[in-house]
């Protein structure tokens, strides 16, 4: 019974569940988009929201799952390091997907004060995260208070993320490239009740992925004498935000562009949540407090990128370099830096 058992996972095993887990997530990531989309027009909350709360929750579960099962077993630097490596490969993938429109930068044609509500609220939770290791190692049974500081404020953000849409108190300025969220016509799309169980479904399939990705990872790491911290923010990380990619990309070429980037930026907001979730399933003491420094560079940088991210929303800069905005290049030469820092480290 070797394969019910992840300890006796041999380093081929453990390789091919890997691959079949990160195969599955990419399927499964492709097809919720779809439904997110739909489910974005029928029930009126716009792809902004829908991206954040729905695209994002989900296509974040396989990480959250991997990251709360490592905090569990112990294993804080795989836990806050597939959270934080999440946070900066999605980043890099909104670069990537901006590669896929060719009208214009992408956020140029997507902008929304939605989208940058979201960002600045992604870049307030990692800066919270980022002070909690310089405050006191004191801990209430077992979690430390920046836990629910960050749930809170996340929960603060997202409420004035739905103001800011349903109530907008900036407006960007129309050009001949912007693409405003319109809603598809919805007579033509299954019911309702359809689209949430198909959203249910597919959410369980990313959430038992990253459940079977951890084990994985760890008898990877441990059969090549790799560190932990950098199987999650280069491994694991890339492997679970796969979602984001192919979601990002599919929802571009569907003519989805404001889903894109609150998919992307949404799911970067829900991911910080993770460490919240780690510190309670983390036993040990403050999760924060165990974090190695390679993972505080690496959370630092992380915040550079999200800062970048934000000039380039403001900005909207129509097109730059190889079609695609300023921010787009410098978040691809950001996270290229953080690589090379990060093995150079060896975590």
């Amino acid at each position: 019974m070797a394969l019910l058992n992840p300890e006796d996972w041999s380093l081929a095993l453990s390789v091919i569940v890997f691959l079949l887990c990160a195969a599955s997530i990419g399927v499964v990531g492709t097809r919720i988009t779809r439904v997110v989309d739909q489910l974005a027009d029928v029930t009126g909350i716009g792809e902004a929201v829908a991206g954040a709360l729905l695209l994002g929750a989900a296509t974040s579960l396989s990480g959250a799952v991997l990251s709360v099962t490592a905090a569990a077993n112990g294993s804080a630097d795989l836990s806050v390091g597939n959270a934080l490596g999440g946070i900066a490969v999605q980043t890099l993938f909104l670069a990537v997907a901006d590669f896929f429109h060719r009208r214009a930068n992408l956020e140029h044609a997507a902008a929304s004060a939605a989208n940058m509500l979201q960002n600045a609220l992604l870049i307030s939770l990692l800066a919270l995260i980022l002070l909690a290791p310089n405050l006191p190692d004191a801990t209430i049974w077992g979690i430390h208070p920046v836990t629910p500081a960050l749930l809170a404020l996340y929960a603060f953000g997202i409420r004035m993320v739905r103001t800011a849409r349903r109530d907008p108190m900036w407006v960007p300025s129309s050009t001949r490239s912007t693409e405003p969220d319109t809603p598809d016509d919805t007579s033509r799309m299954p019911p309702k009740g359809r689209l949430w169980t198909s959203f249910a479904v597919l959410a369980g399939v990313l959430g038992v992925s990253g459940w079977l990705l951890e084990s994985a990872a760890s008898n990877i790491a441990a059969d090549l004498g790799v560190s932990l911290s950098v199987v999650g923010v280069l491994m694991t990380a890339v492997v679970t935000s796969l979602p984001e990619l192919v979601t990002s990309i599919a929802a571009v070429r569907r003519g989805a562009l404001t889903l894109a980037i609150g998919g992307i930026i949404g799911g970067n907001a829900f991911d910080t949540l993770f460490t919240a979730a780690s510190d309670v399933a983390y036993r040990d003491g403050s999760i924060y407090h165990a974090m190695p420094g390679a993972l505080i560079e690496w959370l630092a940088l992380t915040l550079l990128m999200c800062g970048v991210l934000m000039m380039g929303l403001v900005r909207r800069q129509e097109r730059g370099l190889a079609g695609i905005g300023f921010e787009s290049v410098a978040i691809i030469a950001l996270y290229g830096l953080g690589v090379v820092l990060m093995i150079v480290d060896g975590g």
